[in-house]
């Protein structure tokens, strides 16, 4: 794992090493003893032990069947997958291909009501274009070598911004102004892709920010983009992982980073005129 991760997940696989030296140690089994009963060696206990190695779950059934204690195997594999959950590479989530991995998250789009998403890089996904999409899921595809189904990818990606139209949600986003200017795509998809941002900052559930160049005392550089879900999580976008961060002291972080980002933008017809700008220097 890069130098970067969140502390939630330090402290989730901590906690499952925690229980497996607990199931070790109420065996009465020094790490050594553990060892010749799993059929392994004895720093492999002990990089588990000490949150080094994160166990398989046959590693988790060896080591409880190894201390007379397999009906707890169930829940320390529960909490090691938690564990996993929070940092997975784009490698494994795209395995199955980049369709199923949009598909996947509708769910969690569908049920929350309050959104808030910083784009350092690129439109955020519930406002792009069907052909935005589709070239920059192309792009994703071909640097992770995942399977080529980007255009069904970007149907169900695109098919989620209906949910901007029905009531009851809010989505707050921000923008840094290079991303109006990073071209995805030919010059017509980001035509397109911009015109679709001046007719998405109209609707009465979204609220559209932009960043400037040159906006005055910014107090923090250039964040990653992230994803905030009500106060029950929030996804981070690394090149390699994304991360979830489910701790509420790093929520409230990230949201403590989103208000002080949306002080430096501009809206309304401000908004507009950036985006325009960006449009004519397409031509």
């Amino acid at each position: 794992m890069p130098s970067y991760q969140s502390s939630a997940v330090q402290t989730a696989r901590r906690a499952v090493a925690d229980r497996l030296r607990e199931v070790r140690l109420d065996a009465g089994l020094t790490g050594q003893e553990l060892a010749v009963r799993c059929g392994w060696n004895k720093s492999k206990s002990s990089r588990i032990e000490n949150a080094r190695t994160p166990p398989s779950d046959s590693d988790i059934h060896k080591w409880c069947a190894a201390c007379d204690a397999s009906p707890q195997a169930a829940d320390i594999i529960a909490a090691s997958r938690s564990a996993e959950s929070m940092y997975i590479e784009w490698r494994r989530l795209q395995r199955t291909g980049l369709r199923r991995l949009q598909e996947s998250r509708r769910p969690l789009y569908e049920r929350t009501r309050n959104f808030r998403g910083y784009g350092s890089h690129v439109i955020p996904g519930l406002f792009q274009t069907f052909a935005y999409a589709r070239a920059l899921l192309i792009s994703i595809g071909r640097f992770h070598g995942t399977s080529d189904d980007a255009e069904q990818a970007a149907e169900a990606r695109v098919a989620r911004s209906r949910l901007l139209s029905e009531g009851g949600r809010r989505y707050a986003v921000l923008v840094e102004e290079s991303v109006l200017r990073y071209q995805i795509g030919d010059s017509v998809v980001m035509a397109g892709q911009l015109g679709h941002l001046l007719s998405v900052m109209s609707l009465p559930s979204v609220s559209l920010g932009v960043i400037p160049f040159g906006a005055a005392e910014r107090s923090m550089w250039t964040l990653e983009a992230f994803s905030i879900f009500d106060e029950q999580r929030v996804h981070v976008e690394l090149l390699t992982a994304q991360i979830t961060v489910t701790a509420p002291g790093e929520i409230a972080l990230y949201a403590k980073a989103f208000a002080e980002l949306r002080e430096l933008a501009v809206y309304g017809p401000e908004a507009r005129t950036l985006i325009v700008a960006a449009i004519d220097a397409l031509s």
